[in-house]
């Protein structure tokens, strides 16, 4: 085996998320009580799960840190932009998704962890009213270049060798792709130095940003920011690895489950209705069309890519699929998921299925922020740079560029995370994907 092509985790790593809401703080409250020996990582793959290396008489199974060289929980600093100016322990009680027992002991460090202030444009996110941002007559060239001072400035203040950026903010409203704007480097700068907001959003101001910093750029919600060419050239020309989006929890991670099932099986679809109930910050945004739609095109991508009717005509030429969200304010951050499945067997004869998923969406959002920091470290030091196919499974709608599909089964995203870790391991990639 040689890893040697795979850098140390030496130093220690700073993790900036865009956002310190329920999301955030779960995931930094979580981390500093595993780290204490207060809680487990449930849910974490990059802590808790084996895999096989080798085959036959040399097979083993072991955990994934066992087998490449991750960054230490230990070695992790916390910080974040945000457009209210609550810390991370504020921010952790008011989203009420934690007990306090599981907050308490870890109120110092938390408190600790106070944000910066954050890039606000009130046309993006207009059910939000901010209180805590950057000058809003900066433009988008001059907040991206505030951005870049914030992450050097935090490195220093911190120790930091190296940093991984993370999207844990509000949907936006959806930025169709522009070819004379997002297909090339150049004239996307261009758009920025003419301070183009239509065409520029927020968040693509903090992924140049990171990029530009040698910082691995990962986008947690359905944003566009990463889905254009010229983000991808600024991935290829940093050598800085870019993965989105859009965290896979709820709803969508047991579409990317039934839908295989239903394919294995030669089973038909002829509907397939999904509604959601949220009542935290995600639901408020979410409940403007415009963010909605957003979010709606990165759900509804799910089906259609895995039961293709090119592939199954007679089982999946006329799939109904609808997606609804609806902000209920009671639930705060108690999402349910409910899931109307039309689908059909033996001689066409019709059979539904129901599923209603009661989940914490930041319980089941927090190890997703730190598998996917940590992998995303991981890729930088390996010398992955670019879009980072290999962490599918963590997104509801994964990267890809022009010359590729998304895979969502969940299965063969599985394949290729495995795959991925023995390659930087030493091992033989030695699974194939269908």
């Amino acid at each position: 085996m040689n890893k040697a092509n795979v850098k140390p985790a030496e130093g220690k790593l700073g993790i900036l998320c865009v956002g310190l809401g329920a999301v955030a703080s779960t995931f930094m409250t979580g981390v500093l009580m595993v780290r204490k020996g207060l809680g487990k990582p449930v849910g974490s793959m990059t802590q808790m799960d084996k895999i096989r290396v080798g085959k036959g008489e040399n097979k083993e199974y072991k955990h994934i840190y066992d087998i490449v060289p991750l960054a230490s929980l230990d070695d992790i600093e916390f910080g974040a932009w945000e457009i209210f100016p609550d810390n991370a322990f504020e921010s952790a009680m008011h989203a009420e998704v934690l007990r306090d027992r599981d907050i308490y002991p870890v109120k110092e460090e938390l408190e600790a962890i106070k944000p910066m202030r954050g890039c606000y444009d009130p046309n993006y996110v207009t059910r939000l009213d901010g209180n805590y941002f950057k000058d809003l007559k900066m433009t988008r060239r001059e907040m991206a270049e505030d951005l870049r001072k914030d992450i050097r400035r935090f490195k220093e203040e911190h120790g930091c060798s190296r940093v991984v950026v993370i999207w844990a903010a509000s949907t936006e409203i959806y930025i169709p792709r522009v070819a004379a704007i997002h297909d090339d480097l150049a004239a996307f700068e261009k758009a920025m130095d003419a301070d183009d907001k239509e065409n520029i959003a927020p968040s693509m101001c903090y992924a140049y940003a990171a990029l530009k910093e040698g910082a691995p750029f990962i986008m947690g919600a359905p944003n566009t920011c990463v889905d254009i060419p010229a983000m991808w050239q600024l991935a290829e020309q940093t050598k800085m690895p870019i993965a989105g989006k859009d965290f896979k929890t709820g709803q969508t991670m047991m579409k990317t489950v039934l839908a295989p099932a239903f394919r294995t099986r030669c089973l038909g679809v002829s509907g397939w209705f999904s509604t959601n109930i949220l009542g935290n910050r995600d639901g408020e945004v979410l409940d403007c069309p415009e963010n909605f739609k957003t979010k709606e095109v990165s759900k509804l991508s799910v089906i259609e890519t895995i039961l293709k009717k090119d592939e199954q005509p007679d089982l999946y030429s006329d799939v109904y699929h609808k997606v609804r969200i609806n902000y209920y304010p009671p639930r705060n951050d108690d999402k349910e998921g409910w899931d109307n499945i039309d689908i059909f067997g033996w001689m066409g004869y019709p059979m539904q299925i129901k599923v209603d998923f009661l989940c914490k969406d930041s319980i089941l959002a927090a190890p997703l922020l730190l598998d996917l920091t940590l992998c995303s470290d991981l890729a930088a030091r390996a010398g992955r740079y670019g879009i980072q196919t290999w962490l599918s499974f963590f997104l509801k709608s994964p990267m890809h560029d022009d010359e590729h599909d998304p895979v969502h089964d969940l299965f063969k995203q599985y394949t290729m995370f495995k795959n991925a870790i023995r390659e930087m391991g030493g091992y033989e990639a030695d699974e194939e994907i269908d």
